[in-house]
């Protein structure tokens, strides 16, 4: 196992995992409730998609002033802006917003009886209420979803339940962007919650199994699965791979419980394993579960544990898995930022305990001696193979999604880099990846460039540092010459001694290589 390590890439955007917390026992849902009618799902799935309850025509109707003011869990500009009495703005008030809406206007849209019956609504003497959270999702190929959990709790109105199921937020989207392209026999979701992974794997595998310990996300699952017209998801009940014992499967998604605390409260988001053990597992168990050259994809955190390397700490649950990979992190969070980042999830923050919960938290990771926790993502591929190499870096700047489409050249990159010997590398035949652009930097007016930067366009938007050896390589390898021969033509044009670029370019290539500047063609 070869694990290649990478430096900081520039900052960027932060991804984290986000939540919503459950309303008190007397809003929520039956734990009894029965799963929705086939037909009941198909008639309001119509009615959501009629009247445009898309991702696309929520975005249209709340305007982005209050999308943004929403995402800050301010709710007066989308009062405002669903206000009145047509079928999207009473949709949004009922579903999204958690609002009452009068019964006369509700029934004129929604078959309320029914729902009623289904345990999804509630009717009082302030109207109609929702008793889950139904929000759009957009699937594969524009596809409309819809996901079901439980309802918004803003803060200073309670806390979740420790069984809560949690809604789509922006974790859920990094990972159905991270997912590799099907199509596949089998795909297992592993703790599945709203069921929002099992939509995406649906569009990729011909059978999904979705499985939770949590009993009542499989039941919230289900709903979610049939608004969203994906039949073929089977739900199963246990922890982690306990419920596929001897099976093996093409593609394994996970958005794990993987929160980091001295103690297990809330099952959506903590697996009582400690520190980051339940992360680790779900890498080292899934050769056992994945067919030859099938796909394991998960959301982490892991620590930084004070004289460690992060890279070294992953690199370790990965290496003796036998399989080829990609890991990035994507953001790293001191131990206040975090706890008080799952303070605000949990909606503790102000509340009587929120000190306490706050030095215990600090003090476990002072014990620990945590000096941050990173987040990011883990790909492997089952390759069985004595070469197999995974790749460990970081990124904070934007790049181009879905990663899934090209995260396979990604991790070929990788094992190729590390296959080559320096004379495998001489004889092989490079070409310049697409989207792959030169950019030199001057003095106006002087001889030569003070830089030659490479720069990816598309994928991953890498940028490397080169210098003109390689970058005459660049302008001329398109694949039908080995590379020996192009860089003696190169040496000769340059004045150079051809023994000596030989010996220097193959270390520098094979780094090019690995990430995606160059590629080789046979």
């Amino acid at each position: 196992m070869h694990l290649l390590r990478q430096p900081l890439n520039d900052p960027g955007a932060r991804g984290t995992h986000t939540s919503r917390a459950a309303l008190p026992d007397n809003g929520r849902v039956s734990d009894s409730f029965r799963p929705i009618p086939h037909a009941l799902a198909d008639r309001l799935r119509k009615t959501l998609i009629d009247a445009d309850y898309t991702v696309s025509g929520v975005r249209d109707r709340l305007g982005d002033m209050a999308s943004r003011a929403l995402a800050r869990e301010q709710l007066i500009p989308a009062r405002r802006a669903t206000g009145g009495e047509e079928r999207l703005g009473i949709l949004l008030r009922l579903w999204w917003l958690q609002e009452p809406v009068a019964e006369d206007a509700a029934r004129a849209v929604l078959p309320i009886d029914e729902l009623v019956g289904a345990g999804l609504v509630s009717v009082g003497q302030d109207g109609v209420r929702a008793l889950v959270h139904l929000a759009p999702w957009e699937m594969d190929e524009g596809r409309p979803g819809f996901v079901v959990s439980d309802p918004t709790v803003r803060p200073g109105r309670g806390t979740p339940h420790p069984d809560h199921v949690v809604g789509a937020g922006g974790a859920s989207a990094s990972l159905s962007q991270l997912l590799v392209d099907g199509p596949f026999e089998r795909a297992l979701d592993i703790g599945t919650g709203c069921g929002v992974q099992s939509l995406h794997l649906a569009a990729r595998a011909a059978e999904v199994v979705a499985t939770d310990v949590n009993a009542r996300a499989l039941r919230l699952a289900q709903i979610t699965w049939a608004l969203s017209d994906v039949p073929h998801v089977r739900p199963r009940s246990g922890s982690l791979y306990e419920p596929i014992a001897d099976e093996r499967f093409d593609l394994i998604a996970c958005n794990p419980p993987f929160v980091i605390t001295p103690d297990s409260r809330y099952t959506y988001r903590e697996s009582g394993m400690g520190g980051d053990g339940v992360c680790a597992e779900l890498v080292r168990a899934a050769p056992r579960y994945l067919t030859d050259g099938g796909w394991c994809q998960l959301l982490a955190n892991w620590l930084h544990v004070e004289g460690e390397d992060w890279r070294d700490r992953v690199g370790e649950w990965v290496s003796g898995t036998g399989c080829s990979g990609w890991v990035v992190q994507r953001d790293v969070q001191d131990p206040a930022e975090y706890v008080e980042l799952w303070l605000r999830d949990s909606c503790e923050e102000g509340s009587p305990e929120y000190t306490r919960r706050y030095d215990a938290w600090m003090d476990y990771f002072e014990r620990e001696a945590v000096q941050g926790i990173g987040f990011g993502w883990i790909s492997l591929r089952n390759d069985v193979a004595q070469d197999a190499a995974v790749r460990l870096e970081e990124f904070r700047h934007e790049i181009e999604q879905p990663v899934g489409r090209y995260l396979p050249d990604v991790v070929d990159g990788a094992m190729t880099a590390n296959r080559l010997t320096d004379a495998a590398l001489l004889s092989a035949h490079v070409a310049l990846a697409p989207e792959v652009v030169e950019e030199r930097i001057a003095v106006p007016g002087a001889p030569d460039p003070e830089s030659i930067l490479l720069r990816q366009r598309g994928g991953l938007r890498r940028v490397a540092r080169v210098g003109t050896i390689e970058a005459a390589l660049a302008s001329v390898c398109d694949g039908t010459m080995p590379v020996g021969p192009l860089l003696d033509a190169i040496a000769e044009l340059t004045d150079r001694d051809p023994g000596e670029i030989r010996a220097r370019t193959p270390d520098v290539l094979r780094s090019l290589i690995a990430e995606g500047f160059f590629r080789v063609a046979r």
